[in-house]
């Protein structure tokens, strides 16, 4: 087994129950997520609907051991401690032989959904300050992911700008926020710019959508969505993060801002080759519309998307092979600790299977070089 360090750029904490009790501002103190037992197991309720279950902290490796075990519902005693005390998650780590994580949410991933921006922010907010102190039991091996919406801009720049001075290495932004605000607009821009200037990469996360359409909902309500409870959903989610890097870059936003960084996470990796072709292809091979952005100096699509995307993969033997197509320098791991599909606690033993007859230079990035040059571990 490979003692190359490992770095995860994709594990979670499960948010305790009373995170955000009392912490909110004073007009948002009778609208916060809410643990309610049922009659199955404890689910989170966020404006008064059923959002998710606690289940996401109460399996690791247990797929390993009997898959059929895993269950959608279960109480908040289960949760193991590692999912939400920094003591116990530094244990967990221990025994998984992970040297470092970049923690994000479990429940604060569905707040892009909030139609009110201002409770979404502030439930954002309290999470950020409780994960920043989180990470301060071992700031060398723990690093925090802050979440900004972008609704509002310049509030959004100062929400970024809060995050960076508490200590938190990147910002979760929402994967998709909607056909009508899509990530290709100017208002943009100077988010961007503040990001960059910042060196905070920007995360676009499964299950983050801002919007959905009407078709992707359910008949009861805007939570419960078929992005996350069939199985065509989670072989599919890849469109939404393809749309949003194919925004930016064929409107130019990599070329404005080189020093940009979007990282990728929970879609795998083998679906970013093709991805690179048919954008080098549409570019090059299609009849030019007037509105369509040129690159600089014979720059294509693809070059600027392996200088500026990141992405995050957990057991992925494809990407592997394709890896020189994607780029080695781009690709980083994650276990998603502590969640159902989780490598832990084998993410050493599954990371040398996938990694096996990768040359050791490129094995060492891949586990961790790439990570701890992104994140400053």
């Amino acid at each position: 087994m490979s003692s190359t360090p490992i770095f995860s750029t994709d594990s979670h904490v499960i948010e305790p129950p009373d995170l955000w009790a009392g912490r909110t501002e004073a007009a948002y103190r009778d609208r916060t997520p809410r643990l309610a037992p049922e009659a199955g197991g404890d689910w989170w309720h966020v404006e008064g609907e059923r959002v998710l279950s606690v289940n996401g902290g109460t399996h690791a490796g247990v797929r390993f051991k009997d898959v059929q075990a895993l269950k959608l519902e279960a109480r908040w005693a289960e949760v193991i401690a590692g999912a939400y005390q920094p003591g116990a998650k530094l244990k967990d780590m221990d025994t998984d032989g992970i040297q470092g994580e970049v923690i994000y949410p479990t429940l604060g991933m569905h707040f892009f959904r909030i139609p009110d921006a201002g409770l979404g922010r502030d439930l954002m907010r309290v999470y950020n300050d409780w994960l920043a102190d989180f990470c301060k039991t071992d700031p060398k091996r723990l690093k925090a992911v802050a979440l900004i919406s972008l609704d509002d801009i310049p509030t959004a720049v100062a929400d970024l700008t809060r995050a960076a001075k508490a200590g938190l290495c990147g910002a979760m932004i929402s994967v998709y926020p909607s056909a009508e605000r899509s990530y290709d607009r100017p208002e943009y821009d100077a988010f961007w710019a503040a990001a960059a200037e910042m060196e905070m990469p920007l995360s676009l996360h499964i299950a983050t959508n801002r919007t959905l359409p009407p078709a992707a909902r359910t008949a009861d309500d805007r939570w419960s969505t078929k992005v996350l409870n069939t199985p065509t959903a989670y072989c599919t989610a890849v469109n939404y993060l393809e749309m949003s890097l194919s925004d930016m870059l064929f409107s130019g936003v990599f070329e404005r801002f080189p020093k940009l960084r979007f990282v990728s996470l929970e879609y795998e990796a083998g679906w970013a080759p093709y991805l690179i072709e048919m954008m080098d292809y549409t570019y090059t091979q299609r009849a030019r519309r007037a509105n369509w952005y040129r690159f600089k100096d014979g720059v294509l699509p693809g070059d600027l998307f392996r200088q500026c995307v990141a992405i995050s993969f957990q057991e992925d033997p494809l990407a592997i092979k394709l890896r020189k197509e994607i780029g080695v320098d781009n690709l980083v791991w994650g276990s998603d600790y502590p969640h159902q599909e989780s490598t832990f606690p084998r993410s050493r033993e599954i990371l040398d299977k996938v990694l096996a007859g990768v040359p050791q230079m490129e094995q060492e990035k891949i586990r961790g070089g790439n990570a701890a040059r992104l994140y400053r571990f």
